[in-house]
């Protein structure tokens, strides 16, 4: 009887399955006026996203209905709007903001500030955001 061992893989061959795996498990990017974001994990319940501003920019007012949203400072200076409380938020500093909360994210630094968000909830969709006032007039039209 002949046993058959199996073969190394070539670098080649590896190269291959490891830009195979990087496509399809590289994170979603999307920019917008304010800055960018990338979506680093998502799963069940729960979206993780790396969010930068650029200076002198902030997101909408706004809210989610299905959703809350704890957000990490990793740089610069995050002015948080959350329900009729500001605060500001540095390096290392975070806050949790409730599902059904108007609320705003500002970068009126002169660095970008750059900072983790992890969302909570059983619908994460981008389409989940009520505008109230957006400096570049995405608001709904009622």
């Amino acid at each position: 009887m002949v046993q058959t061992q199996d073969r190394p893989k070539s670098s080649t061959q590896e190269n291959k399955e490891s830009l195979t795996a990087i496509k399809t498990t590289s994170p979603m990017n999307d920019t917008r006026p304010w800055g960018s974001f990338t979506v680093l994990e998502e799963g069940k319940g729960y979206k993780i996203k790396r969010i930068e501003v650029k200076p002198g920019h902030r997101l909408s007012l706004q809210m989610h209905h299905h959703r809350s949203e704890h957000w990490i400072v990793v740089s610069g200076t995050a002015k948080v709007i959350c329900g009729d409380k500001e605060t500001l938020l540095c390096t290392n500093q975070s806050t949790y903001v409730p599902a059904c909360t108007a609320h705003r994210l500002e970068n009126s630094g002169v660095i970008p500030l750059v900072l983790i968000e992890v969302q909570n909830g059983e619908y994460l969709g981008e389409d989940d955001i009520i505008r109230f006032q957006d400096d570049y007039a995405r608001t709904e039209k009622k």
